[in-house]
């Protein structure tokens, strides 16, 4: 059952605005140039904590999708007739929150890098880092949306609780500490569920 959960999300996902991350990705690649100037050693300096930032919005955009429309629609409840805990409907969500939104920015990463003078290596690094990463983006951001799930301008308060929690992977992520990043994002990405899971369950009652 999890397996159809994550192909129903996945379909809902790329029949929708799937592509919407992966455009605001570029958008900030394209306008930092415009915004700092055309120094390619500064851009190359700032590059990947730039491309971390469009990373972290990419994440963000999509969730008031991610667990409020099958609150509303009963979806939630019919799952739970059939037996499915909550936390293995957070884990599906999970998983089609990352494939949805990662793979693309890996690929877009690719134009990214030219637009901020990114050499080879340094590409490398980052996308390195953004697999490692990404993970824990997608917890993080499924958690966060079913904590606000059914409260009003739950988009804005969602933005308001994830970006301070996100931080610490940034940090890591944009400075290629691996090690730290990894931790941090397997962390988010074992706790989340547990998390997603009991707001979920509360979000029922």
């Amino acid at each position: 059952m999890i397996g159809a959960l994550i192909a129903r999300d996945l379909r809902r996902a790329f029949t929708g605005a799937a592509w919407l991350p992966m455009a605001f990705f570029l958008l900030v690649a394209a306008l930092m140039p415009f915004a700092i100037g055309p120094d390619a050693r500064l851009l190359s300096a700032i590059g990947p904590g730039a491309l971390w930032i469009a990373a972290l919005t990419a994440a963000l955009l999509p969730i008031e999708r991610l667990v409020e429309p099958d609150r509303a629609d009963g979806v939630l409840d019919q799952l739970a007739l059939h037996a499915m805990a909550e936390e293995n409907i957070a884990a599906a969500k999970i998983a089609a929150h990352w494939l949805t939104f990662a793979p693309l920015l890996l690929i877009a990463a690719v134009p990214a890098s030219a637009l901020l003078a990114m050499d080879g290596p340094a590409l490398g690094r980052t996308e390195l880092a953004l697999a490692v990463g990404t993970p824990g983006l997608a917890a993080l951001a499924v958690a966060i949306a079913a904590v606000t799930a059914g409260l009003p301008r739950a988009g804005s308060l969602a933005g308001l609780l994830l970006l301070p929690l996100a931080v610490p992977l940034l940090i890591f992520g944009a400075a290629n500490a691996l090690l730290l990043e990894a931790a941090v994002s397997l962390l988010l990405t074992a706790g989340a569920p547990f998390v997603a899971g009991a707001a979920i369950r509360a979000a029922r009652t």
